[in-house]
């Protein structure tokens, strides 16, 4: 069996967690808008998982945000003993800069990941035309 480099490469910082989807985005480039999830276990261990979203809307949905949280909050409890870092990548064509429609992405996922069971548990990065941006950098609050 064979292990891959990311399975043993912890992430301690926000930066390696940018450069961590660099190395599973590559390369960052998307025909449509998608949501990728991951998790970190408190050393900094990635989980053998990455879920990805397909065919979003250009604009959040409340029930897929909801839905988002429930499903961290069972990935947590379930496999990371009860805390753990979310992280998010909202892979789109386009330019490789933080538009408008990111920003109400951001706003509405702290709008429902914002509170005192999950601040400063969750990052999200943006995905597009071969790169990869960090937008809300949550690691390590």
């Amino acid at each position: 069996m064979t292990t891959s480099p990311l399975a043993d490469a912890r992430v301690r910082s926000a930066a390696e967690l940018t450069d961590r989807w660099r190395s599973v985005l590559d390369p960052a480039t998307f025909p449509a808008r998608s949501l990728w999830l991951t998790w970190f276990d408190a050393g900094g261990r990635q989980l053998p998982v990455v879920v990805p979203v397909d065919d979003l809307p250009a604009l959040p949905e409340p029930a897929l945000l909801v839905g988002l949280r429930e499903v961290h909050g069972s990935v947590v409890d379930d496999q990371l003993g009860g805390t753990g870092h979310l992280a998010l990548a909202l892979c789109r064509p386009g330019e490789p800069v933080v538009t408008a429609e990111d920003e109400v992405w951001a706003a509405e996922l702290r709008a429902v990941l914002d509170d005192d069971l999950v601040a400063g548990t969750w990052s999200l990065h943006v995905a597009a035309a071969g790169t990869v941006l960090p937008l809300v950098e949550g690691w390590g609050r």
